[in-house]
C-alpha cells in the first residue's frame, strides 16, 4: 500500500509497488494485519476520561465491595470530591445498590457522585445532595436509594461543576490517547444539555489529539430555522445522539409498552412527549439536518416511529431519507418497524456489547424483562435484513471502546439468529460510522486508492474468510469475490492487538 500525503495512492503486489514508488519511504510491518480505521459511532469522552483517570466501580462484585472501592479511593484522594462509574448490582448477590447511608458512613460531608453503568441512575453522598437546589421535590428523588430521571440529571449537573479545568483536561486526553491506541480514528460525541453542557463538548471539539471527534447534540427544536441556528452554535453534525426518550432497562427508566417483570407496576420513563419528537424530526427534516433520539423501551422506539411515519407521510419519503436520521440502541425494535426504518434510511447506531454483558437466559435483560421480551433485544440481523444501515458504537463509558470485542459480540450473539457476519460487523465498526455521520462518498473507512489514509496496524492470530453464523448471509465469501480475511473472532480467540494508528496520514498511536 503506497500513502502519498493524507490518502491512499495505491494498493497492489510487492513487485509492482517497488517499481512504481522507487523513492519511497518503506514500512516493513512483517506480517502484521492491516486494516481500516475504527470508528466509535457512540460516546461520551470526558465521562470516558474520568473512567480513565478516576474511580472505576465495574469490578466491584457485592454490595460491600463497591463500599470498600469508594472508601479506598477517597482515601487516597483526600479533600476532593468524588466522581465515580460502573456499578451494577444486577450481578451481585444482594442485587441491591448500597444506600446513602453506606456512603456516608465511609465519606462524611465529602460529595460523591457514583454512575450506574448505564449513567440513567446514580448514588450521590448526602455531601452531593445537600448542593443540589429543590432535589427532593425532583422526579427520581429518593432519601436512600440511587437517584434517577430529574433528579439525577440535577446531581449530576453539580457533581460536574466541582471537578476542576484541569481534571476534565487531563481526563479528555486520557480518552482520546487510549482510543487511539485501540485503533480508533473517529468518534460520535453524543453530547447534550443534559450530558456536559456546551462548555464540555465546546472543549472537546478544541482538542487535537489525533483522534477526530464528530459531534451530535441532543436538543430538540421545533423550527428549521431554530435547527439551523443550533447546528452553527455548536457545530455538531446534527441534532441527534442522546436526545433522551426514555432512560436504560437497567435502571428501569428505559419506557416500556408492558411493566417490567421484575417491577409490576413500573413501565420506565418518558422524558420527551410524542408531539416533541415529531415536532424534532419534522423540524430537522425540513432544515436537511440529521435528526435522531435515543430509544431503548419498545414504547419509545413506538413513539418514534410513529413519528417519523407522520413526517414521510407528509414531506415524502425522500426529504426525510435525505437527512439521515439516526436512532441510538433501538434495543426493542419488531420486525415492522425495521421495515418502515430501512425505507426511510433512518440508520441504527447500536452497541453489540450491551447484549454481551446483559443478554442470555441468565442476563440483565432476562431479570428486567423476562427471557420471552429478553431473547428479542438488540436484533442487528433483522435490522440488517430490512436494510437499515448499522454504525457500531460502545456508549463509553457504559462500555468497554475496545472495537474487535464489539464486532466478536456483534458476530458471537446470544440470541441465535440475532448475529451478523463478520465481515457485516466488521463494516458496521469502519464504514458504517462514517456513513453515519454523513460522509457519503462510498470509499471512507476502506483502504482502496483516493481513501483516507486511515488504518491501524495489527498482531492478529488466525485470520479466516468464514461463513456468517446463523445463515445470515450479505456477502459472498467466495475468495474470488475479493473478500478480504479478517481476524478469527470466536469467543475464546485471542484478540488483536494494536500497534500503530494512523489518520488522514498522520500517525497518532505507535
Amino acid at each position: 500500500m503506497a500513502i502519498r500525503g493524507n490518502v491512499v495512492a495505491w494498493l497492489g503486489s510487492d513487485d509492482v509497488g517497488r517499481n512504481q514508488f522507487p523513492d519511497a519511504v518503506m514500512q516493513d510491518l512483517d506480517g502484521a494485519f492491516v486494516a481500516p480505521g475504527f470508528v466509535d459511532s457512540h460516546i461520551h469522552l470526558s465521562a470516558t476520561g474520568l473512567a480513565i483517570s478516576g474511580l472505576d466501580l465495574r469490578p466491584a462484585t457485592s454490595r460491600a465491595q463497591c463500599v470498600r472501592l469508594v472508601a479506598d479511593y477517597a482515601a487516597a484522594h483526600p479533600g476532593r470530591p468524588v466522581w465515580g462509574h460502573g456499578w451494577d448490582e444486577s450481578a451481585w448477590p444482594e442485587n441491591t445498590a448500597p444506600s446513602t447511608a453506606d456512603l456516608d458512613a465511609v465519606l462524611g460531608d465529602r460529595p460523591a457522585y457514583l454512575a450506574r453503568v448505564d449513567v440513567h441512575s446514580a448514588l450521590a453522598s448526602s455531601g452531593l445532595r445537600r448542593l443540589v437546589p429543590d432535589l427532593a421535590g425532583a422526579a427520581g428523588f429518593d432519601a436512600q436509594r440511587p437517584l434517577a430521571e430529574d433528579a439525577h440529571h440535577r446531581a449530576r449537573a453539580v457533581a460536574r461543576s466541582l471537578l476542576t479545568e484541569a481534571q476534565l483536561t487531563e481526563a479528555r486526553v486520557a480518552a482520546l490517547q487510549a482510543l487511539a491506541a485501540a485503533g480508533i480514528v473517529a468518534v460520535h460525541e453524543c453530547a447534550g444539555p443534559e450530558i456536559g453542557g456546551l462548555d464540555d463538548w465546546l472543549h472537546l471539539a478544541g482538542l487535537d489529539q489525533g483522534v477526530e471527534v464528530i459531534g451530535y447534540w441532543g436538543e430538540a427544536v421545533t423550527t428549521p430555522a431554530r435547527a439551523r441556528t443550533l447546528i452553527a452554535e455548536t457545530g455538531a453534525r446534527g441534532l441527534a445522539g442522546d436526545l433522551f426518550v426514555d432512560g436504560s432497562l437497567g435502571s428501569r427508566t428505559a419506557w416500556l409498552h408492558e411493566p417490567y417483570a421484575d417491577a409490576p407496576g413500573c413501565t420506565g420513563a418518558r422524558h420527551v412527549d410524542p408531539g416533541a419528537v415529531e415536532a424534532h424530526l419534522r423540524a430537522c427534516s425540513q432544515a436537511e439536518v440529521a435528526a435522531g433520539f435515543h430509544v431503548i423501551g419498545d414504547a419509545a422506539v413506538s413513539t418514534v416511529v410513529d413519528a417519523l411515519e407522520r413526517v414521510v407521510d407528509d414531506l415524502g419519503i425522500a426529504a426525510v431519507a435525505r437527512c439521515g436520521h439516526r436512532l441510538e440502541h433501538l434495543e426493542m425494535v419488531s420486525p415492522e418497524q425495521a421495515a418502515k426504518l430501512g425505507s426511510w434510511g433512518v440508520i441504527a447506531s447500536v452497541q453489540p456489547n450491551f447484549d454481551a454483558l446483559w443478554g442470555g437466559d441468565d442476563g440483565m435483560y432476562a431479570q428486567r424483562l423476562g427471557p420471552e421480551r429478553a431473547c428479542r433485544l438488540n436484533p442487528l440481523a433483522l435490522l440488517a435484513s430490512q436494510g437499515v444501515p448499522l454504525a457500531f458504537g460502545s456508549d463509553a463509558p457504559v462500555t468497554d471502546f475496545e472495537p474487535w470485542t464489539s464486532v466478536r459480540a456483534a458476530i458471537n450473539h446470544r440470541t441465535p439468529g440475532s448475529g451478523v457476519s463478520a465481515r457485516a460487523a466488521f463494516a458496521a465498526a469502519t464504514r458504517g460510522g462514517w456513513r453515519a455521520s454523513g460522509v457519503r462518498d462510498g470509499i471512507a473507512g476502506t483502504l482502496v486508492p483516493g481513501a483516507p489514509a486511515s488504518y491501524a496496524v495489527w498482531d492478529a492470530g488466525v485470520l479466516d474468510v468464514s461463513a456468517p453464523r446463523d445463515a445470515v448471509q450479505r456477502w459472498s465469501t467466495d475468495p474470488r469475490a475479493r473478500v478480504a480475511a479478517l481476524p478469527r473472532l470466536g469467543e475464546n480467540d485471542p484478540l488483536p492487538r494494536c500497534r500503530q494508528t494512523v489518520h488522514r496520514g498522520a500517525v497518532i498511536h505507535g
